[in-house]
């Protein structure tokens, strides 16, 4: 992997995602709240461990669209590849998914309302974006191959069928 496609891939990472999930939580919250940290209770620790594993879903997904498909999550730089591999086998789009679950659990681990409707703002906002600009985009770049990934492979939800080829060809 080449080292610019690195560099790409870690500025749009922080610009993208990272305002999406740090920076608009935080002026949500104020530095206040960040700062007197809340009692620890069943429902944050729960919350704390879908962030993280948010987070791991997040940077594993913004790796695979680097290694494997030669590009970024920023749609001025999108891969070069269908990436249908790794979690991409299961669902779409875990990208999203994946910031939805740390603004969820950001919005539960404070207890904070405003949070939790910009959570469900950014979800219909991510629908939108996917059904308006990025499946109609994928479909005139990728032709049949992404119409066969979408014809197996759940938009949101998942698919608990293990295949090497999420299209089910050989």
């Amino acid at each position: 992997m080449k080292v610019r496609l690195i560099v790409k891939a870690v500025f749009f990472t922080l610009l993208l995602p990272g305002v999406v999930t740090v920076l608009v939580p935080y002026l949500i919250l104020g530095r206040p709240a960040i700062e007197t940290w809340p009692g620890l209770s069943t429902v944050r620790i729960l919350a704390a461990c879908v962030g993280v594993i948010g987070g791991a879903t997040l940077l594993h997904c913004i790796w695979a669209f680097a290694f494997y498909g030669k590009g970024t999550l920023a749609p001025i730089n999108p891969p070069e590849v269908l990436v249908i591999r790794g979690l991409y086998r299961y669902t779409r789009n875990p990208m999203y998914l994946a910031v939805f679950s740390v603004l969820a659990a950001e919005s539960l681990f404070f207890v904070n309302a405003a949070l939790l409707i910009y959570t469900g703002i950014m979800f219909s906002g991510f629908h939108l974006f996917v059904l308006l600009y990025e499946e109609p985009h994928l479909r005139n770049r990728f032709g049949q191959a992404y119409l066969d990934y979408c014809r197996v492979v759940p938009r949101w939800g998942f698919r608990l069928h293990f295949s090497r080829n999420p299209t089910g060809a050989n």
